[in-house]
């Protein structure tokens, strides 16, 4: 008998589904905890399948502890920075990733902290639940003009393009990008007759608002610096809602202290949940705890989606979200 392990509570409809599939003994860990060093070494020598998500802490003697044994993590999630690619194949463990079913509400999510940080909606609601608004006046709460102004995009996969199309189409944006990859003309035209440039500080100079959107890990590690902000236009906003660790805060938090950034939306952050607590003194910054994709239908669809793979592992298939 299989065994599966569920690291973190899903929407029912998912789970209700993995259990009836039958695919094995399935252990569904409620209540909803990070697991502990500890259980992910008695994971490693106890299941077959593990389906984490990407808030898991995966501790590095985990891979070679269950060489032999786990065959494959079936990740909730198309973000997988949190597990170490490497380690798991050298230990013999398939890696799957659930993408394409959070691009629309990632990419809602981005636009939704765009609009807020622009337009400062939640320092405005902060001042009137605390009964400080005094009423409409020509300059109270000034903000950003959207509507046609200039969005730069860091990454310019699905979520990428997602972004783009909104703000274009929807707002008649000019959209610019940087991506390692040379994107085809047909997928720039269908993004809003995007332009892609040749490097982040090209993209942060030429916009008003810059949006990241590329995967986290060792390679996008604190790409975000300061010498990024410095090319960023004066009173541009920052959007956030790929990785936490793809920013130096540090250089965010000068940035802002200089007023040279005029504001920020963000969904993810370094070590989250445990935010460096400079965040708190922000006025201007816009923080979500991590929403991306927190829609009914999404979340469903990723359990669905991280199932689908994990069965096609399990059948002797090569699953269609195969990372390693």
């Amino acid at each position: 008998m299989i065994n599966i392990l569920v690291s973190r509570a899903w929407p029912k409809e998912a789970e209700n589904r993995l259990i009836s599939q039958a695919l094995g003994e399935v252990t569904l860990r409620h209540p909803d905890t990070p697991m502990t060093h500890k259980e992910w070494m008695e994971a490693a020598k106890r299941y077959e399948v593990i389906m984490p998500t990407v808030s898991d802490k995966i501790p590095a003697e985990f891979y070679p502890a269950a060489a032999g044994k786990v065959q494959v993590m079936a990740n909730y999630g198309v973000g997988f920075n949190h597990i170490d690619i490497d380690a798991a194949r050298d230990a013999g463990i398939a890696v799957t990733n659930t993408p394409d079913v959070l691009t629309d509400c990632t990419a809602d999510l981005a636009m939704g902290l765009m609009l807020t940080a622009a337009r400062r909606i939640g320092e405005g609601e902060r001042e009137l639940r605390a009964g400080k608004w005094i009423g409409w006046r020509p300059t109270h709460m000034i903000g950003k003009k959207v509507t046609g102004a200039t969005l730069g995009i860091i990454g310019f996969g699905r979520i990428g393009q997602a972004m783009a199309k909104r703000a274009h189409f929807g707002f008649g944006m000019k959209v610019v990008f940087q991506d390692a990859w040379t994107v085809p003309d047909d997928i720039k035209a269908a993004s809003g007759n995007a332009t892609q440039l040749g490097s982040m500080p090209e993209v942060a100079a030429a916009c008003d608002f810059l949006s990241l959107h590329c995967p986290g890990g060792a390679d996008t590690y604190k790409m975000i610096n300061a010498d990024v902000f410095a090319a960023m236009k004066p009173g541009s906003i920052l959007v956030n809602s790929a990785r936490g660790d793809v920013i130096d805060e540090d250089a965010l938090f000068a940035a802002l202290d200089s007023g040279h950034l005029a504001a920020a939306g963000l969904d993810v952050y370094h070590n989250e949940p445990a935010l460096d607590q400079r965040f708190q003194s922000y006025e201007n910054l816009v923080l979500a705890p991590h929403l991306g994709s927190a829609t009914n239908g999404t979340r469903a669809a990723m359990g669905h989606r991280a199932i689908d793979n994990l069965t096609a592992f399990l059948t002797g298939q090569t699953p269609s979200d195969l990372v390693s």
